[in-house]
Parts: C-alpha cells; sequence; structure tokens
C-alpha cells in the first residue's frame, strides 16, 4: 500500500473513530503507529489536524478543511482494492468480441492466449465482419466491443491502436514489380481485386479520390481469397499491411508513392457498458 494512502487512511478512522486505540485495532496497527502517521501528515503539511486532551480527540479547523479530501482519497483507494479482488475472482465470463479476419488472425490469439494464462475460467465470442456489421453490434449490445476503422460512423467510444499501412500486391513476374514505388495512377485499368462489401472500403476512396478506375474483375470482403486470385495472376490489389503478414500466398508487395493507412481502434458504447472482464481484457491489450 502507499504510504500516503495509509496515512490519509490512519487519519480518517481515528476521526471517525474518535481515538487512535480504536482505529489501530481496526487497521491492524499499533497506537503509537497510528499517532505517528497522523503527526507525519501534520509535519508533511504544516498544519494541526487533530487537537489532543484529556476529553479525547478533536478536529481542528484545518483538520475540518482537510477532512473530506482524505475520506475522498480514501474511499476511492477501497474501490480500487475492491475491483482487484473482483478480478482476481473472475471465475467465469464471456467477453464477445466484434472484429474482420486480419485481427482476428495476427493480433486476437496472443492477447487471448496471455489473458487465459490469468483468467482461464473466461470465454471468448468472436463475431466477424466489415466496419459498419461491427459498429451496429457494438450500438445493439450484440458485443463487448470490437475492432474496426477509425473514425467511427457512429456515436461509440474510440481508442484508437494502430495504423495499417495499404500495400500494392502483385503476382510474382507482374513488371509493377521493376518500380521501388506505385503511383495510384499506374492502377488506372489494370485488372483489380477489390476488397469491398456494401461499399465499406478503404480502396474504393482511395480510387475514387484519384479518379482512377482499373478494371475490377472480382469483389470480396474475404481477403485471403483475393491473395489466391493474386498468386493466380487474376487481377492485382491493395490490402492493409497487417493482412500480409505470414501468409502462404506467393505475392509480392510494392508500397504506394503517397502511403495511405486505414486507422484501426477499438470502439465500445461506454464504459458502463463494460463488463469486469472486458474491461480487463482492454487494459492488458497490447498496443502495436
Amino acid at each position: 500500500m502507499d504510504m500516503n494512502i495509509q496515512k490519509y487512511i490512519a487519519f480518517v478512522k481515528t476521526v471517525e473513530l474518535g481515538s487512535f486505540t480504536k482505529a489501530a485495532k481496526i487497521l491492524n496497527y499499533s497506537q503509537s503507529g497510528i499517532s505517528r502517521m497522523i503527526n507525519d501528515l501534520e509535519h508533511e503539511w504544516g498544519i494541526i489536524l487533530l487537537e489532543r486532551n484529556r476529553a479525547g480527540l478533536r478536529l481542528t479547523s484545518d483538520g475540518m478543511n482537510i477532512l473530506p479530501y482524505a475520506k475522498e482519497l480514501a474511499e476511492k483507494y477501497q474501490v480500487l482494492q475492491n475491483q482487484l479482488a473482483a478480478l482476481s475472482q473472475l471465475n467465469t465470463g464471456l467477453i464477445r468480441i466484434g472484429t474482420f479476419s486480419s485481427v482476428a488472425t495476427h493480433w486476437l490469439p496472443g492477447a487471448i492466449e496471455t489473458f487465459q494464462k490469468k483468467y482461464p475460467k473466461i470465454d471468448f465470442e468472436l463475431l466477424l465482419g466489415d466496419y459498419e456489421e461491427i459498429e451496429q453490434w457494438v450500438l445493439d449490445g450484440r458485443i463487448d466491443f470490437g475492432f474496426s476503422r477509425l473514425p467511427a460512423r457512429h456515436e461509440v467510444i474510440q481508442k484508437f491502436l494502430h495504423e495499417d499501412e495499404q500495400l500494392v500486391v502483385l503476382p510474382q513476374g507482374h513488371p509493377f514489380l521493376n518500380k521501388e514505388k506505385i503511383f495510384v495512377t499506374d492502377l488506372q485499368d489494370q485488372p483489380f481485386i477489390l476488397l469491398e462489401r456494401e461499399g465499406t472500403s478503404d480502396i474504393t476512396e482511395l480510387l475514387a479520390t484519384a479518379h482512377v478506375q482499373p478494371q475490377i474483375k472480382f469483389r470480396t470482403w474475404d481477403d485471403y481469397s483475393i491473395l489466391a486470385m493474386v498468386e493466380k495472376n487474376l487481377g492485382i490489389s491493395v490490402l492493409p499491411k497487417l493482412i500480409l503478414q505470414r501468409i502462404a500466398y506467393q505475392v509480392k508487395t510494392r508500397p504506394l508513392v503517397k502511403p495511405i493507412f486505414r486507422k484501426i481502434g477499438i470502439i465500445y458504447r461506454n464504459e458502463s457498458s463494460l463488463s469486469l472482464a472486458s474491461q480487463k481484457f482492454l487494459q492488458d491489450f497490447p498496443s502495436f
């Protein structure tokens, strides 16, 4: 326990019980230990908190001014202790997470493994969807929190995690591999496989802004299907770097001349909507 918090609690309990002896008994200290802690506070602050006389103890005017603040600190410390005690007894529970495939593949397994070493009886439910679906699940209370693209479109709490660069994905032997970096305009008229679901695409926005129209051969929200099709030389694509980690497909990547990024974050309705288990999971979630 922080020594100053200990002193505040000693002061508050002594006032509440009107006695060093009673406070010492409740707090499991000696009477002299309680007296010394209050003396230390008086010395640190340069004021007298308690008047000691034969009739007992009486708060000074300075002590009366200080008491509400000391009480507040002592109460907050007790809330913290209660929270920690509750967390140590997380024996059952379910954490419901909305996510998209690359986060589910590359981030969540390690985070869940670490969490379950501490809390092995907490179960997880993962719902895979697109950004719009994940936001709606948060709003509906279907999930506790979700991983999504920021900024979110609805009124939710948003916590930024990571900036994920978009890379051009090419089959082996493609002429663009002679370039170190690729202009967006190079994509004009190229056979293209678009990562898109119901219009929620970073790349659609990129192409529209640059007034570039590739030949879109396929549209899918399954990023691994896109990689398989690029490998078979059915088109090229632009995918986030996170998707391209530890892949089994024989493809190559090149950055864009003017790099663009998707911002990934965690979204949830509000603090009170998070279960104790969810709060702890998010507190321990690694930064990337």
